[in-house]
């Protein structure tokens, strides 16, 4: 008899299908809900815009949403709390409104953050917003 096994990663993608998926693409973010929320703020300029922590109950993931200046670039990230992370580079344009990637997170906490840019970011044309850590 021949047992066939998957590689360690392989069962792990299997058991967080969402993860590294467009929440909005998926269907996940139709029933999603802010958890979360934060200001995003600049030490030259003072707050820019908001950032939020999002959970889908269908899915069972976390992704961070922002709304910012449409002139604004930057990184959206999102973690949970068995040290997965997702990384995601957006650029200006969107009307200012912004998502990442989702991270599978039943049973865990999650938590955001974003880094913004503007006008190359010289001048403190910058910003960055954390959301607290929301666990389930």
């Amino acid at each position: 008899m021949t047992l066939l096994a998957g590689s360690p990663a392989q069962a792990q993608a299997a058991l967080k299908p969402y993860d590294g998926q467009d929440p909005y693409r998926s269907g996940c973010g139709n029933s999603a809900r802010v958890v979360k929320t934060a200001k995003i703020k600049s030490r030259v300029h003072g707050e820019l815009g908001t950032i939020k922590l999002m959970w889908s109950g269908r899915c069972q993931t976390n992704w961070t949403e922002i709304k910012t200046a449409s002139s604004a670039r930057g990184t959206i990230n999102i973690y949970t709390a068995d040290g997965r992370h997702n990384r995601f580079s957006f650029r200006a344009g969107n009307g200012g409104r912004h998502w990442g990637d989702m991270l599978w997170a039943k049973d865990m906490c999650a938590w955001g953050s974003v880094s913004i840019q503007w006008n190359g970011g010289n001048g403190g044309q910058n910003a960055q917003g954390t959301t607290g850590k929301a666990c389930r």
